[in-house]
């Protein structure tokens, strides 16, 4: 008996999307006589209804297309704006996947969009979900699609930026996404051979980093390419988040035995480091330039990372966990995500994956690297 597979894409865009469409579809009508429909915006279009069927025809011609062709949004089924109102809309979600006869919903995406299909598996909807995320989190697979794509549009980048340090004897300052983990930077910093690399996992001192910069410069270098995640911060940045997280805790302790507890609402620690690093880059930027009297120029590559053809690297992923996801459909394999080992896949839980993210470990090997490269880490 055929299979109904509805898919959807959620969450921030990235290059392989569409590559990954196009394995699972083809896989699944070729290989497995199964059928495919396809949701706009991410669990939004679920929500409303908006469908497209994938058949051979609709999937040709997009391998080396970027983006999406169903569009994405950051919608949540549990908390979706409708109206001028935020609602539970799970309930309509559970429905208009039953309406379509579904077995299940594939759902591509990164850390949100695993959360939110969780929440549906817990709410009787047949899932199995495919990483996805430039910023390469997401935990218990080896890479995510679009993080090699991003890795070598930051690479590309720093590499230009090489001329114009050298030519101008600056300090360029380039931020790179990521959120708050430092596999872009690292990885991009490595391959485009940058003096400085800042990450969150490690938080830095202003000093070491000056004078790694006047170490080049009494090596006759006049220029340096300073790398920074978008979620770096300084060593005195986090111990204030830390303090306050900590005065957080006493004071949420302090209230439960006065037993004034609900209704509390915190902040999400996630919120937090993101007001703290807000303006961080441009700030680095000032006072490297005031402690070493080297100009400082500051680029932000921002969405520029997100964009454009897929490099063959994420197109071959997508083939892999595509057609992986599609075979573990035929199997009736559900709540899992499709994790990409070594050279093969496996399926791994969701309930692992929910909540959780991956860091670089600071004995990672690309780290043991720069430190014998001479790369200042920060500390």
């Amino acid at each position: 008996m055929a299979k109904y597979i509805g898919v959807l894409t959620a969450g921030g865009d990235s290059p392989g999307l569409n590559a990954a469409l196009r394995a699972l579809g083809k896989s699944a009508q070729i290989s497995f006589s199964m059928q495919l429909v396809g949701f706009k915006d991410g669990f939004r279009g679920l929500m409303e209804n908006r469908s497209v069927d994938l058949d051979l025809n609709e999937l040709s011609g997009i391998l080396t297309m970027g983006g999406t062709i169903l569009g994405t949004s950051r919608d949540k089924p549990y908390s979706m704006p409708v109206g001028n109102k935020t609602r539970d809309m799970t309930d309509v979600i559970v429905s208009n996947y039953q309406k379509h006869n579904l077995d299940v919903l594939v759902c591509i995406g990164g850390g949100g969009t695993h959360k939110s299909a969780y929440h549906l598996m817990q709410n009787g909807v047949n899932v199995v979900t495919l990483p996805k995320t430039i910023d390469n989190d997401i935990p218990l697979t080896d890479i995510s699609l679009g993080f090699d794509t991003a890795l070598g549009i930051a690479s590309e980048a720093i590499d230009r930026l090489h001329s114009t340090a050298h030519s101008h004897h600056r300090i360029i300052v380039v931020e790179i996404m990521g959120h708050n983990v430092g596999w872009l930077t690292l990885g991009s910093g490595l391959a485009g051979g940058a003096d400085v690399i800042l990450i969150p996992e490690i938080p830095y001192e202003i000093e070491s980093v000056v004078e790694a910069i006047r170490q080049r410069r009494r090596r006759g270098k006049n220029f340096s390419i300073v790398v920074v995640a978008e979620g770096a911060v300084s060593k005195n940045d986090a111990a204030q988040f830390e303090a306050g997280q900590s005065a957080t805790k006493s004071k949420k302790a302090r209230d439960k035995e006065n037993g004034k507890l609900t209704n509390i609402k915190v902040n999400g620690q996630a919120q937090k480091l993101m007001g703290l690093r807000s303006g961080n880059t441009l700030h680095l930027a000032r006072r490297l330039e005031e402690l070493t009297g080297l100009e400082s120029r500051v680029t932000i590559l921002g969405h520029l990372q997100r964009g454009g053809t897929p490099s063959s690297a994420d197109r071959i992923l997508a083939a892999r966990l595509g057609t992986a996801c599609a075979h573990l459909i035929k199997k009736s394999r559900y709540g899992c995500m499709v994790a990409a080992r070594g050279d093969a896949t496996t399926p791994v839980e969701l309930q692992k994956v929910v909540g959780k993210t991956k860091f670089v470990p600071l004995d990672h090997p690309w780290l043991q690297s720069a430190r014998l490269l001479g790369i200042n880490l920060g500390d």
